[in-house]
């Protein structure tokens, strides 16, 4: 009788070890822990695409705007095998695939370069209409932000138009850390219902809050998670 061994998955135990391989932009470090958990809780049960997939066009599509900080995003993918925890030590070195803001040409498993804020939810929704257009009502679009990128009049834009448009396929993680430089009256949540969007908020390091609001059903509209995030201690 042949006996094997299960290799064991990935667990979010791992991810402070994997970060802290990371040195050289701790002035970030709070941008990327505020990330950590609701990554971790996409990557792990959410989303539909692995590193054998990356090219499937039926995969699920994920786009990190939040993309200043990325030590949280690169220690979910090296957990899940889009690539070797190895690259994690030359994070930010001339001659690494991993910068300090991820390139989609270099990061297995990117779907965009990001950095500039307030880029990433026009780009999902371009996304949604791009897949529509090939006939691809499947796969669906992610995509993370922070709180303080929804001051750029891009993303009031995307929000406005996703809405009416009724684009089911567009799912939005709003990290709020209370960075923002400007209020929005009734709070961000209430920014994304006024134009017509599903809409959850949730405790950012509750991982049973964060399944069940990403999983939420919304049919006929985009979905927008609020994720209250206070810094770590």
């Amino acid at each position: 009788m042949t006996q094997t061994t299960a290799v064991p998955g990935p667990a979010y135990r791992d991810l402070p070890r994997l970060m802290s391989l990371m040195t050289g932009d701790e002035k970030h470090g709070p941008a990327a822990t505020s990330t950590l958990d609701a990554l971790w809780v996409l990557y792990d049960r959410v989303l539909r695409v692995t590193p054998e997939a990356v090219d499937d066009p039926g995969r699920d599509r994920f786009l990190l705007s939040k993309g200043h900080g990325p030590m949280a995003y690169y220690a979910v993918l090296a957990a899940h095998g889009f690539f070797g925890e190895e690259l994690l030590t030359g994070f930010g070195a001339y001659d690494s695939p991993l910068g300090h803001h991820p390139d989609r040409m270099l990061v297995p498993g990117a779907e965009i370069g990001s950095g500039s804020l307030g880029h990433g939810l026009p780009l999902a929704v371009g996304s949604v209409l791009g897949l529509r257009a090939q006939g691809l009502t499947g796969p669906r679009v992610w995509v993370l932000t922070g709180d303080a990128e929804l001051d750029e009049g891009s993303n009031h834009e995307a929000i406005a138009f996703a809405g009416p448009a009724g684009l089911e396929q567009l799912h939005t993680v709003v990290i709020d850390n209370a960075s923002a430089s400007y209020g929005r009256p009734g709070g961000i949540a209430d920014r994304f219902a006024t134009a017509g969007w599903s809409v959850g908020s949730v405790d950012g390091r509750d991982h049973e809050a964060l399944y069940a609001a990403f999983t939420a059903p919304h049919p006929g509209r985009p979905r927008a998670v609020v994720a209250r995030v206070a810094p770590k201690q």
